[in-house]
């Protein structure tokens, strides 16, 4: 019985190995022109967030998406716009982790991606900005 489960873990670990093996190999840097198009979108709409992530309106989350973090210090005149902008920055992330799995021909890898580039997000975020730590908790850079 012993000899089984230190096989199954055997097996279990071996798996987990090759499939973070297998994730750490994607290419961040593939490119397509739906992918060229989708950085191009982020870009644009990233100027446009900077000043709500330096007030701390909006926030990074864990996922790799963003989010309105704290609405009230937005005037009411201009939330329309700010949850218009992040709708549309999380659409296109959300598309560009998509898309970055499928050029590297493993759909499956979305969640790794999306994960990295979570990470990533956060590391360039400057300082000031909030982000959503691991618990959920939110922390400032």
């Amino acid at each position: 019985m012993y000899k089984r489960v230190v096989q199954y873990v055997a097996i279990v670990l071996l798996g987990c190995f090759l499939y973070t093996s297998l994730a750490s190999a994607a290419d961040f840097r593939a490119s397509s022109p739906a992918i060229e198009q989708l950085k191009k979108s982020i870009k644009q709409q990233h100027r446009q967030l900077i000043p709500f992530y330096d007030s701390g309106a909006v926030g990074l989350t864990r996922d790799g998406s963003i989010i309105l973090r704290d609405a009230n210090s937005i005037p009411l005149s201009q939330r329309q716009t700010i949850n218009t902008l992040i709708a549309a920055q999380n659409q296109d992330r959300n598309a560009l982790y998509r898309e970055i799995a499928l050029a590297n021909d493993h759909p499956e890898w979305e969640d790794d991606i999306r994960s990295t580039f979570a990470q990533r997000w956060i590391k360039w975020a400057k300082p000031g900005w909030w982000y959503q730590q691991a618990d959920g908790s939110w922390q400032k850079k």
